[in-house]
């Protein structure tokens, strides 16, 4: 059940800092504090900047940031269609166990929806049980067969230096 007075809403400029926060807690917990090297310029630019990359839906219980989901589009050449893909989920700790990721992850479904989008997505830790099974109950099902790939850092730029 949603906790009372629950507000979701599209996070706003002014909501950087919070946005920053939230980031590095999530990064607290996934064990993850040294790879923040977002700041509130660099946040304040691709969630609001001339060609926004990603959006943010802030989620208020009894007047307080309660937690937040960061989200973009995606597009399958399979499909024909764009995609939702959820980067970030984060509720604190205080306010879990109140219905506050189920509704922001139900939010978040009936975006894509109404955005005509052909599937939602994102991955998830696979230490963290706790989201798996929250996932599983939702109806999701883990992609077997796929591995996400990255290049990141001096690979990529040695990768792009020869691109002509």
């Amino acid at each position: 059940m949603p906790a009372d007075g629950l507000v979701l809403r599209p996070a706003r400029r002014d909501d950087v800092p919070l946005v920053l926060a939230l980031i590095r807690e999530l990064a607290d917990y996934e064990k993850l504090a040294d790879a923040v090297v977002a700041d509130e310029a660099l946040l304040a630019a691709s969630l609001f900047g001339d060609a926004p990359a990603a959006e943010v839906v802030i989620a208020e219980a009894d007047c307080a940031p309660a937690g937040f989901a960061l989200f973009f589009h995606t597009y399958s050449t399979f499909l024909g269609r764009r995609g939702l893909y959820l980067e970030d989920l984060f509720v604190r700790p205080a306010f879990r166990s109140r219905g506050i990721g189920l509704a922001l992850m139900r939010h978040l479904a009936a975006l894509a929806v109404a955005r005509d989008c052909g599937r939602f997505e994102w991955t998830v830790l696979d230490w963290n049980a706790p989201a798996i099974g929250f996932y599983r109950a939702l109806g999701a099902q883990p992609q077997d067969g796929w591995t996400v790939q990255r290049v990141e850092g001096a690979a990529l730029h040695a990768l792009a230096r020869d691109a002509g």
